[in-house]
């Protein structure tokens, strides 16, 4: 896909649809604020949500249907709000909670994976992985389950490697103090259904990544409509920015125009 960064919109065209960001676990919506910056000057709109529990969110921890719910409550108010059609995109664990919000829902113009669980219905991102032909990654090493075992940090030192290999070290640094604790619920919850059924798909499959493994994504993208292909490591919206756009920027494009 090509970018549409140096052209200009006629006066008459339509908005093009917004795109709702959903972060991966232990992040916020200040993961996805370089490519923010980089929709904005494409002039596409976009909204990154914080799950419950992470970044600027006050609210507890939820599994996978509390965080599925407030993207569900969000997707609502930018409807009554006159927004149509979104483009959502998940990062990673955010697949998950993209595939049950848009579970039900006829406003969904595409879903958007990004090295991200593609999950269908019954099955859970840890359901997924043990199905999977086994393959260890170094996110694996870095998780650190609390005494109480509800939910899982990461260890930073190993952090950075498994999720920003291909990142600058100034990009890193930003970054690593900002992971915070993800419930082991999220993990477990299955999700109730499939809605890529009747929903275009396209899965950005990222060559590089140590946090889900590439032959783990390639079984998951035979699950969406389309596959786009990145050599970048887990974090593509830091590494590979104009990259990314270029692959979801024209979605939105086309989402008004349709």
């Amino acid at each position: 896909m090509t970018s549409n960064s140096d052209s200009t919109r006629p006066a008459d065209a339509a908005r093009p649809a917004t795109v709702v960001l959903v972060h991966g676990a232990w992040h916020g919506a200040w993961c996805w604020a370089t490519f923010q910056a980089e929709l904005d000057r494409r002039g596409i709109p976009s909204l990154a949500i914080d799950l419950p529990g992470h970044g600027a969110s006050t609210q507890p921890l939820t599994g996978l249907h509390g965080d599925a719910a407030l993207v569900g409550d969000v997707l609502d108010r930018l409807a009554d709000s006159g927004h149509g059609d979104v483009v959502l995109v998940g990062h990673s664990y955010g697949g998950a909670v993209v595939t049950e919000a848009a579970t039900g829902r006829s406003d969904i113009a595409h879903l958007v994976y990004v090295t991200a669980f593609a999950l269908d219905a019954g099955e859970s991102v840890m359901g997924a992985l043990g199905s999977f032909e086994r393959h260890e990654v170094d996110l694996a090493g870095a998780m650190v389950v609390a005494d109480d075992g509800q939910s899982s940090t990461l260890n930073p030192e190993l952090a950075a490697g498994a999720l920003y290999a291909s990142c600058s070290p100034e990009a890193i640094a930003a970054a690593l103090p900002r992971l915070s604790p993800q419930s082991m619920s999220s993990m477990l919850e299955d999700a109730t259904g499939s809605p890529r059924d009747h929903i275009e798909s396209t899965y950005v499959f990222c060559a590089r990544d140590r946090a889900i493994h590439p032959v783990h994504q390639a079984e998951l993208a035979k699950r969406c409509t389309h596959r786009v292909d990145l050599d970048t490591d887990h974090s593509p919206f830091v590494s590979a920015v104009t990259e990314l756009t270029d692959i979801i920027a024209p979605l939105a494009v086309t989402a008004a125009e349709s």
